[in-house]
């Protein structure tokens, strides 16, 4: 029986998306639940997968052709057995890949691993060497996550190749081939259009301005020293930094309320609610996932939904409904080496705060010079909702929670 392969029901405010990659060709087998094909929209990839065992019948819409929501990609026969991919012969006349009717995992001829294609792209853009990952799919196969997983217990363990040091989030390594003068022409994806027309868009319609400061990180570093371990042994997470930033901006959205609010045309929209957008780097682009209610959140559960968000970025698992709303966003260009930057709001919001480098530096402090900890602040903002006094107030609330933690605690 031949059933249709239709594309995902797209929210309202997705319009269309782009076939990525077909994980199946037409008379593959395909198991029931496997993944087919990948959607890309501007702002996530949705996966569909096959609806029952048996192959594909017919791909009608190619990798790189637009699609809309519960458009028909493909046709699908259910039940039909399916036809494997030609396999190679080793030296010695034998196929390789077929599985062995008494072994439970597939043959592995010239110690060759048999990888999803997604798992196998991974790999090849992190030198990764597919016969070191062990895999935990269907009959042994090498998923994307066990590539994945591979590469971050390599950097754990310091033992990772020039490809793999490099800092989370880095965009893949193009082949450019040989030549005197190599180029490549390469299509911007949904998402890197989206996020380049949003930043454009942000920048010719508001009048955004950036007001900086610099805050000692000595008392916060010291509170998280004294308390790692019991607070990791405790809540099974690690105490970062961006919870205590997260809290303090809550803070101080509550007492200024102009910076949680948003511009609707020729409307001001007050929020009585503090959603925080986290940005997270992904190798698909700038996403933000947002924190909700953070008012009501502690630090451990402000700790858990980024170590949730920022695992799902990174495997292409975010949800739409994770990523849309926010009243206020962060940006940590820090962990990337960023001493100081001018970061661009995300409309509709209003304002936008750039944590970065911390960097010992001499400072002033009771007329003596001593060596601190110190972290420079970007407030970008929107002048026609928030007038720089109000930019700047805000900022030095978040200086002085951060400087002296208990001002979080207290309210003061």
């Amino acid at each position: 029986m031949s059933t249709e392969i239709k594309a995902p029901v797209f929210p309202e405010s997705v319009a269309e998306g782009t076939v990525a990659t077909w994980h199946k060709q037409p008379g593959e087998a395909c198991s029931r639940d496997e993944l087919i094909v990948d959607i890309e929209t501007d702002k996530v990839v949705l996966e569909v997968v096959a609806p029952a065992d048996g192959v594909i019948e017919e791909i009608l819409k190619g990798e790189g052709d637009t699609v809309e929501s519960g458009e028909v990609v493909g046709t699908f026969k259910e039940g039909a057995a399916g036809e494997s991919k030609p396999a190679a012969k080793d030296e010695g006349g034998k196929e390789e890949g077929k599985k062995e009717e008494a072994s439970e995992e597939p043959a592995k001829s010239s110690g060759e691993a048999i990888l999803s294609p997604a798992a196998r792209k991974l790999a090849e853009e992190n030198d990764v060497n597919p016969d070191a990952v062990k895999g935990t799919g269907k009959d042994g196969r090498v998923t994307k996550e066990d590539v994945q997983n591979h590469i971050d217990a390599g950097k754990s363990s310091g033992s990772t190749s020039a490809a793999q040091e490099k800092p989370a989030g880095d965009m893949p390594q193009v082949d450019l081939g040989s030549g005197e003068r190599p180029e490549k022409r390469v299509p911007m994806t949904r998402l890197r259009a989206s996020i380049a027309k949003r930043l454009v868009n942000a920048q010719q319609t508001a009048a955004m301005l950036t007001t900086f400061n610099e805050v000692n990180m000595g008392p916060v570093m010291e509170l998280r020293k004294q308390y790692k371990e019991s607070f990791e042994k405790r809540h099974g997470v690690k105490l970062g930094f961006m919870s205590f930033f997260t809290k303090a901006a809550t803070e101080a959205l509550k007492r200024f309320p102009a910076v949680n609010a948003s511009i609707d045309g020729n409307d001001m929209v007050y929020h009585g609610y503090q959603d925080i957008g986290i940005a997270v780097s992904s190798d698909r682009g700038l996403v933000v996932p947002v924190v909700r209610d953070t008012d009501a959140l502690g630090l451990a559960d402000i700790e858990k939904k980024i170590v949730e968000y920022g695992t799902k970025a990174k495997d292409g698992k975010l949800g739409i409904e994770e990523m849309t709303g926010g009243t206020f966003t962060i940006t940590n260009g820090g962990i990337f080496g960023s001493l100081i930057s001018t970061p661009i709001l995300n409309p509709p919001q209003t304002a936008i705060l750039g944590m970065h480098k911390i960097q010992e530096r001499p400072m002033a402090v009771n007329g003596k010079v001593e060596i601190q900890p110190m972290m420079y602040l970007a407030l970008s903002y929107d002048h026609r909702m928030i007038d720089g006094k109000e930019a700047v107030q805000f900022l030095v609330a978040i200086k002085e929670m951060l400087e002296d933690p208990a001002r979080i605690l207290l309210d003061v």
